[in-house]
Formats: structure tokens, C-alpha cells, sequence
């Protein structure tokens, strides 16, 4: 069925901010070429005008749980250090000494003070040189008290601890803008990281970002989604924000022309009935993709004390059942689905384009109904991961417990798409209207690199 036969009912309006991304009529026409996925030179510069600029996660807040708590993030040719402080706020340095550059720890832990193991300089957790051997052996002057660890700034949002190692950065709200605003209803500190999962891929680190910048892809790579996310473009909102993140939303409901045979499972139909809604009661499957998407929104709203949904409380009706997207500049995916937030990131390799690593957390907020707990997803409790689970791909084979899952497939479709990006065959991406975020993405990318931004 095509678009031109089917009526644009609700459709998810822009946000005031955003860029109208379901055409290509405000951008530049920049080449994707092969060589932006594979050339080492390509691969320095985003590290030298782009990496060293933005801002990046470190991790959880719900790693630091006591004062002295430390977290390391590993990135290309630097680790940060981010410490809780004694009054709950977060500082970030470099993690290394700087007498003779030596590396200060390995892995995240806790610590009342930082000892370098080469020459024994201790570092109190706010940076501050506190002690070192034969300090008054130095023609400087004593170097206690006067030397510091490198810091960075260091910001927090939606549970995540952020840095930059840029010092004229802007600040983390200005840079995310608007995505605080647009998620403010989420109960972010209350979520719980049920998979904490680490992939090392064979395929460059902007797959993933050029990947989440559409939804074309689906029908394809993920037949099992349009039955429950109405992937037809006309229906969703596409846009791009002045930072250069964007965002595709999309109702969380059937799509019209991808209608299940009426022996086939219908997830629509699970949904509607854990809500206390009758499937058959529709008199048509349209009447049942609209109306049920419009019942099923009241349901939550009105319901959501008594099943245990208690983060529902402050959450508009398309809050509780739509799918927004967002892809934050330049390498994070953040889904704020209405039961909890689930989190891509791919980050490069240190010395080879052609690798990444891709981490996956999907986080849930707690639901006090312990019945109504099962449903979320395909886990049994709400429970919190305390450790990376990490693997490697190599085609599948590292992750078959996880085959035919999403990020699955868009991991497997990365490792071929990696290989035709040195093909002569390939030249410049031919991209539909609504792929117009990955052009958009490669131009914001290029502002960086050519000093624009």
C-alpha cells in the first residue's frame, strides 16, 4: 500500500525548534563518500577539530553511589577520571600524573586519594597534589599544594555523568538543547540498567549514527517492529536541531499498510489488553490502529496509579505509548520509550577507522506491581546490571543468544555495509526524504572538521 492512498490522520506535529527533516531542501548536498568510513586521515581530524569538542559520557550516576567513588572512560588517546565528591557532585580529570604522564588507575573502584604507582605522588579526589616523596627536592619549589590534576568540565543529565576536554565548550543544557526540555517529563533518576552490554564491531563508528538517523531501514532489517511502531513516514514527525542532534517520533501503534494476517500474533492487540482494552471491540484493523492508539493513550493515562506506573504521573498521553528517537551529536542514540530509555553509543577504534565498539544499556523505571513487572520486554525482574557484559561480534557468532534483536540486525547489516564503502561501485549515498538526517549528520560533522562550528 502507498503513501498516496492513505490518509495523513494524526500526524505527530514538529517540535517549534526543529529543522522540517522530511526533506533535504535545507541542507548543502555534502557527498557520503566510502573513504569517510575507512581513511585514517579522515579519522584524525575527527579526533582533532570534532572528538576533542563535544561532550561524551562517562557512564552512570548510579556507578558513583558514595563520595570517593571514581569511574573511568577509556576514548581513542585519552581516559578521564570522574570522582564523587564528598558534597555529591561530580569532577572530571585526566587520568594521568602529571610529573611524568603515568597513567593513575586502571579500572573504576574507590579511593580516599589517588596514588601514582611510578614515583608515589598522591592526588586527593578533588585534584590536588596532597603528598610527594622528597617534595622539598625540587628547584620549582615544594609541588604539594600547588600542583593540580588536569580537569575537565563535567555536567550531569538523564542519570549520565557527561565531559568535555573542550575548556571553551558550551555547557552540557546548551549543548543538548532542546533535548532536556523535550524529556523533562522523565523520571530519569529513578531508571534501572537491566543490560549493560559491550560489542566490539568490525565496521566504523558512524554507522551507527547514519543507522538512527532514519527509519527507511525497517521494514527491511526489522519486519517484527512495524506491527507495534508506525513506521510510515507520512505519520511521523522527522527533525533536526541546531546542535545537530535529531529526532524521528513516530506513533506507537500499527502501522496501516503493514496489517498482520488475522492468524499471525497481534503485539498491538497484548498491548491493548494489559491496559484493560478489547482488541475485538475495533470494528476494522484501521479503526483498531487509530482509535485503539487513541483509547489505549486515555487508559494510561487514567490507570497508571493502580497497575504501578508511577512514572507516568507527570507524562503527557503521547508520552505513555509514542517512540521518539533521537540521535544526540555525534554518537548517541537515546530512545525514551514510555517504560524506560534505552541508550547506543559506538565509539571509535584508537588507531583503526575500520573498528568500533557498540554499547547497548536499556534502562526501565521500577513498576511497583511486581505482575506488571514482567511485561516489561523479556525480563523476568527490574534488576540493576553491576557489569559490563562484553563481547565481539565477528558476524553473529559472538552474540547468538541475541539473534534476531534488533540492534542485532543493525549490527550485522554494519559489518557489509563497512566492506562496500571501499567499492568503486559505491560513490555518494542516494537518500530519501526521510533519510534526510544522515546527510545532515555528515554536514554538522563537516562544520567541525572544517571550523564552522
Amino acid at each position: 500500500m502507498s503513501s498516496d492512498v492513505i490518509t495523513k490522520t494524526d500526524a505527530i506535529p514538529l517540535h517549534p525548534l526543529a529543522i522540517d527533516a522530511s526533506t533535504d531542501i535545507e541542507l548543502r548536498g555534502d557527498p557520503i563518500t566510502g573513504d569517510r568510513y575507512y581513511s585514517k586521515e579522515f579519522m584524525q581530524k575527527e579526533w582533532e577539530h570534532m572528538w576533542k569538542r563535544v561532550w561524551h559520557i562517562a557512564g552512570r550516576e548510579a556507578q558513583l553511589e558514595e563520595p570517593g567513588d571514581f569511574m573511568i572512560h577509556d576514548f581513542m588517546h585519552e581516559s578521564v577520571i570522574v570522582i564523587k565528591q564528598e558534597n555529591g557532585s561530580y569532577r572530571a580529570f585526566y587520568n594521568v600524573c602529571v610529573h611524568r604522564g603515568t597513567r593513575l588507575v586502571w579500572n573504576d573502584g574507590h579511593a580516599t586519594s589517588m596514588e601514582c604507582p611510578y614515583h608515589g605522588w598522591v592526588w586527593g579526589n578533588d585534584g590536588e597534589l596532597l603528598d610527594a616523596p622528597d617534595r622539598h627536592d625540587f628547584a620549582q619549589g615544594d609541588p604539594c599544594g600547588k600542583l593540580r590534576l588536569k580537569e575537565l568540565q563535567c555536567d550531569t543529565w538523564a542519570g549520565f555523568v557527561w565531559y568535555t576536554m573542550d575548556p571553551n565548550a558550551p555547557p552540557l543544557m546548551e549543548y543538548l538543547d532542546p533535548m532536556p526540555e523535550l524529556y523533562k517529563n522523565w523520571k530519569t533518576d529513578d531508571l534501572i540498567r537491566v543490560t549493560w552490554l559491550k560489542v566490539d564491531l568490525e565496521t566504523n563508528w558512524k554507522f551507527a549514527s547514519d543507522n538512527f538517523s532514519e527509519s527507511y531501514h525497517t521494514r527491511t532489517a526489522h519486519p517484527q517492529v512495524p506491527c507495534f511502531i508506525d513506521q510510515d513516514h507520512w505519520t511521523a514527525s522527522h527533525e533536526m536541531f541546531p546542535q545537530g542532534h535529531g529526532r524521528i517520533h513516530q506513533p506507537g501503534r500499527p502501522s496501516l499498510r503493514d496489517q498482520l494476517g488475522p492468524d499471525e500474533h497481534q503485539p498491538f492487540d497484548d498491548m491493548l489488553r494489559d491496559w484493560d482494552i478489547d482488541p475485538d471491540s475495533y470494528a476494522t484493523y484501521e479503526e483498531k490502529a487509530i482509535q485503539g492508539w487513541k483509547d489505549l493513550k486515555a487508559a494510561k493515562k487514567r490507570l497508571w496509579k493502580e497497575k504501578g506506573y508511577l512514572h507516568y504521573e507527570h507524562m503527557t498521553e503521547s508520552e505513555t505509548v509514542d517512540s521518539p528517537h533521537n540521535v544526540v551529536f555525534p554518537n548517541v542514540t537515546m530512545s525514551f520509550v514510555p517504560d524506560g530509555l534505552t541508550v547506543f553509543r559506538t565509539e571509535p577504534h584508537p588507531t583503526d577507522p575500520e573498528k568500533c565498539t557498540f554499547d547497548l544499556w536499556v534502562m526501565l523505571f521500577p513498576v511497583s506491581d511486581p505482575n506488571e513487572a514482567v511485561k516489561m520486554g523479556s525480563y523476568d525482574s527490574i534488576t540493576e546490571a553491576t557489569e559490563p557484559d562484553c563481547r565481539v561480534f565477528d558476524q553473529g557468532r559472538g552474540l547468538p543468544d541475541m539473534e534476531g534483536q534488533i540492534f542485532f540486525q543493525d549490527m550485522a547489516l554494519a559489518e557489509g555495509q563497512q566492506r562496500g564503502m571501499h567499492s568503486q561501485g559505491y560513490e555518494d549515498a542516494y537518500l530519501a526524504g526521510q533519510e534526510t538526517r544522515v546527510r545532515r549528520f555528515h554536514e554538522v560533522l563537516n562544520d567541525y572538521i572544517e571550523g564552522r562550528r
